[in-house]
Parts: structure tokens; sequence; C-alpha cells
């Protein structure tokens, strides 16, 4: 089974949720809607959201017949590369573009955050679903100095937990990866062997284990691998049934993936006129600690075809608003309204030849 056919099958599970509910509110439906225009989309990027994005594109679909979007979840590398090759419309990325390759290859490219979503640490023990995890764990176990799963400091944060001895299979993504760039930039911040040995990225040269492609990939080899461990995101653990495992935070607290430790880690954090900013191991102590935020890719001032530049920036406003309900349905957390404001802000600023093609209010 192909990574798209995956996620198609997962996303038709969901999407028949959130379709039961398109979240609009009567206030918004008179002051904003959507153009009747006609016209064809096409993106590309990280899988992290892919779930999301494919139910937002169905229930949008029925909300402005005449504009069709594509979106093919092939990891923010791959998602980077088209857009930066003008292969699509527009990108779909859990890691931003760096700023130097930004002025030397995307110099007109908008980051607008959609969402943020947790990466958590999945794995596969039969009969044990209450494991937590700190950083030291984590990052011994992906540095492969923690290979067996009843280790004494597994075991010290667990004691309560009948831990067998079993060999720990680490999983990780073999494609470029979004998802990838969260889970190296937390480790990163937590452990200063990580830092020094390995590092953060899209991609990273991996001290143990073995690569599988996309959120869905990793999902299913860990599912299939007794003893494995694999970070996803959060909506994909849970597709698959495998545990949200609470990990310790900057505070020191244990906290497992919810809506509301997610949304908590982008607060007190300072975010940039860009939009950019790493949420990792946030000080906010409800916070759970490997967050990030997704973004999708738009052209500033380089589109041509009207009505395409109108339904695109249509439809990113309509999912940063009547959006949301469907976005915390399917487990990922709507930005913080300050945030949303000034994403939609962003989108305000794409021109073609000078004209601003979105006008949208602000809320």
């Amino acid at each position: 089974m192909t990574r798209t056919t995956i996620v198609r099958t997962l996303t038709m599970m969901l999407v028949a949720v959130s379709l039961l509910t398109v979240v609009s509110s009567p206030v918004h439906a008179q002051s904003w809607a959507p153009r009747q225009v006609q016209a064809s989309l096409k993106g590309s990027g990280a899988t992290f959201p892919a779930p999301l994005y494919a139910s937002w594109i169905e229930t949008y679909k029925q909300v402005v017949p005449g504009v069709s979007i594509s979106y093919q979840p092939v990891g923010s590398g791959q998602g980077i590369r088209d857009f930066i090759a003008y292969l699509t419309d527009f990108g779909g990325t859990d890691a931003a573009i760096s700023a130097s390759r930004v002025q030397t290859e995307a110099p007109d490219a908008l980051h607008i955050p959609m969402v943020i979503g947790a990466v958590v640490p999945t794995y596969n023990l039969p009969g044990i679903t209450n494991l937590r995890f700190n950083p030291e764990i984590l990052a011994g176990i992906y540095l492969g100095a923690i290979r067996n799963w009843n280790d004494p400091r597994i075991a010290k944060a667990n004691p309560d937990v009948k831990l067998p001895n079993q060999r720990i299979t680490v999983v990780y993504r073999s494609d470029s990866s979004g998802t990838t760039s969260i889970w190296t930039d937390y480790l990163s911040k937590i452990s200063s062997d990580w830092r020094s040995k390995v590092g953060s990225g899209t991609t990273v040269r991996w001290p143990v284990g073995v690569g599988a492609p996309g959120n869905p990939g990793v999902a299913g080899t860990v599912k299939n691998t007794r003893g494995a461990i694999g970070y996803v995101e959060q909506v994909f653990a849970t597709a698959n049934r495998l545990p949200l495992p609470a990990v310790q935070n900057a505070s020191g607290n244990y906290v497992a993936a919810s809506i509301e430790a997610t949304s908590a880690a982008a607060d007190g954090v300072p975010i940039p006129a860009n939009l950019v900013a790493s949420i990792t191991n946030s000080p906010n102590p409800n916070a759970y600690p490997i967050a990030g935020f997704t973004y999708i890719l738009v052209r500033q001032n380089t589109y041509k075809d009207v009505p395409k530049a109108q339904a695109l920036t249509d439809f990113l406003y309509w999912s940063l608003t009547e959006g949301t309900g469907a976005a915390t349905r399917l487990g990922y957390a709507p930005l913080p309204t300050s945030l949303r404001v000034r994403a939609i802000q962003s989108l305000q600023s794409v021109t073609i030849d000078g004209q601003r093609v979105f006008d949208g209010p602000a809320r």
C-alpha cells in the first residue's frame, strides 16, 4: 500500500466526521463569503496536516463548487522543492524555508501558519499504554544509548509499569520531513549530546533505527513492529490506536498531547514578523513540549492568474476562520487569536501587478 493510499484511507474516516458539521456562524456568514470563482489549485508537502487539509478541501468544494484543490502529502522537503520550482500553487511544510534559501530561491514566499500540531513518541508494547517519557529517555533512545525497554532510566520514570526485556526498535522518517524538523529541534534543545552529534533539520544522520516514509509510514511500522518507538503527528497515532504518552516539559511536568496542551506551547513564545517560530520545549508549565506550527507557503507578488490567487487566498482565509472546528475535531490546535489575525494580514499582502487580491476582515 502506497503512502498516498494510506493517507487517503485515514482521511476518508476523518472527513466523514468533519463533514457532519460545517463550522460557520451567522455573524461570520454575514460579514464575509468566499468569491464564486473558477480555478484549479495544486499543492504538495507535509503529511503532518494532510488529514485536516483533506477535510477542508472536501468541505470547501461544497462552499465554492468552481474551485478544485489538490494536495499531495509528499513530505515538507518535497513540498518546499515543488513550491520553489513553481510546480505547485502552494506548499505545505512544518519546517520553514531557511532565511538564506528564501533570499536566494524564494524571495516572495510567505509562511502562513494554519494550525499547531503535536508530535508524539508513540510505541508498540502490548498491554502497556501508560508509559511516560522524559528528555533523558527520548534523547537516549534516539542516540542509541538506551537499547532495551527495561533500561533503568525508563524504569525510574515509570515505577508502576512492569517493563519487558524487549529490544527497542527505533523508527524515524526516511524522507525530508517537517515532522522530523520539529522532533530534532526538540531533541537539540533538551540534549547537548544530540545537538552536538546529530543536530536538527528536515533530514539528519540518524545514529540508530530504521526509516519509513511519511507519518503514515512511521505509524504503520510502529504498529506492526513489537518493541518499536517512532515519532508521528498526534492524529496518526490516534488513527492507528497507538499510545499518546505524557512527556516531561521544561517545567518538569508530565503532559500528554491534547488541544489545550498543544495550544499552550505557543503561549509566551515571541512570534517574529515573518510568523516563523519554534515552540518546542515551551516554558509554559501547561504545554506539551513537542509541538509546532504547520505552514502553507504562498507567493506574495508573483502570481499571474487573478482568479487562482483569489481562490487560494479565500480558501486559506476560510480555513483559518470557518475551518477551526474541523481542526479541533481532528486533533489539531487552532492558532491563538492574535496569531490568526497576523496570518490573515499576511494573506492581505498578496498582490498581482500591485493590486491586492484579498481583503477579508481580520477576525
